[in-house]
């Protein structure tokens, strides 16, 4: 390339930055993407995690909530149950544990 006219090397200089920059910002573009969708799918796997465990919502007037592990209403970070702690709950008449209404977490509870 130095055996051309510094005008023509330019103008070839140039279209490569060009073309340089379009590949960059089309790179950084892929990888926004796919950090993105990495992330829903982080979310979506700790949702399905949250959902299949339950969680109790400590004693308030003398009556503890039993949740599902997603329930918005008690959004406490701790205290997750698998279905055999829950059940052990329920039956644990001192912990006067009742139902979320909000989640209904019963279903989840019955069965095998």
């Amino acid at each position: 390339m130095n055996d051309m006219p510094p005008e023509e090397r330019l103008t070839k200089l140039t279209a490569l930055e060009e073309w340089l920059d379009y590949q960059l910002r089309t790179t950084r573009a892929k990888i926004r993407t796919l950090e993105a969708e990495l992330e829903r799918g982080q979310r979506q796997a700790q949702r399905a995690r949250d959902e299949a465990r339950w969680k109790l919502e400590p004693a308030r007037d003398r009556r503890t909530v039993l949740h599902r592990g997603g329930c918005g209403i008690w959004t406490g970070d701790h205290g997750f149950l698998t279905r055999d702690e829950a059940l052990l709950a329920l039956g644990d008449e001192s912990l006067h544990v009742e139902m979320c209404q909000a989640c209904n977490p019963e279903p989840g509870l019955r069965g095998t």
